[in-house]
């Protein structure tokens, strides 16, 4: 088995068909964020263990004292990076110092659930020791993660805000009247199409304007060229459009 290319530029296709791009952390980078939040974490405990130690059994006795010690180190142990990590930041403060945040794969924030799972499941990754299995597992993904990042569909990236990827599939397209009558609202999506069309992947872009071939009467490319000529048409003001008006047809979207 080959270990993936380590490229850190991930593409990733949201919900409304935007396809923008990653820029996933690796293992050098996030074992550093890793320390920054041990060392933290340390610092805590050694500031509860003498709050314990002089101060809580004078006020609760003993006895009351271990116990919630207990609990907070329990809590420190399985808790820390689920709060950060589920927060607004999206990130510990270790990640927060590296520039670094936990996303869902699909672009999106890390609910509650997945930052849960992706942490609980810390210790396996751990196995056998010093996060041999994570470290192992995040060099055969191309997007670096580790066991628990896998099950939760999560990725450590970057904090720098995504890009959008550039499509392959040119749009030259000249100013053309609609070969049929449109209404407002179908107008309205025309020219939001022009407006989106930048942003989408290639595949995005074709499957849509081939859904209006009863109205371009072409398919592929050259479908996607006169839609959007179509929609420079609509955008002239309507005494510079010129030409004779558009002649009722078929259906715009074909069902």
């Amino acid at each position: 088995m080959a270990a993936a290319r380590a490229d850190t530029l991930q593409p990733v296709e949201l919900a409304d068909g935007v396809e923008i791009q990653l820029r996933v952390a690796g293992p050098a980078v996030r074992s550093m964020a890793y320390m920054i939040d041990l060392l933290i974490r340390i610092g805590i405990d050694i500031g509860v263990a003498i709050l314990a130690f002089w101060v809580l059994p004078v006020m609760i006795g003993p006895k009351v004292t271990g116990g919630l010690v207990m609990l907070f180190m329990f809590f420190m142990e399985w808790f820390y990076n689920v709060l950060f990590e589920a927060g607004a930041k999206g990130a510990t403060p270790g990640q927060r110092s590296m520039k670094l945040r936990v996303m869902s794969v699909t672009g999106g924030p890390v609910t509650l659930a997945q930052a849960v799972m992706r942490n609980f499941l810390r210790v396996v990754d751990f196995m056998p020791g010093l996060y041999l299995t994570g470290i192992v597992c995040m060099l055969f993904t191309k997007r670096f993660q580790r066991l628990g990042d896998l099950v939760a569909n999560t990725v450590v990236t970057y904090a720098d805000p995504p890009t959008a990827i550039t499509p392959n599939v040119e749009i030259r397209a000249e100013r053309r009247a609609p070969s049929q009558v449109l209404t407002r609202e179908e107008q309205a999506a025309l020219l939001q199409f022009m407006e989106r069309a930048p942003l989408w992947a290639d595949e995005r872009r074709l499957e849509l304007a081939a859904l209006t071939q009863p109205l371009t009467l072409a398919p592929g490319v050259e479908g996607l060229r006169r839609l959007c000529g179509m929609a420079l048409w609509l955008q002239e003001p309507e005494e510079k459009r010129g030409g004779p008006p558009p002649i009722k047809g078929a259906p715009l979207f074909r069902s």
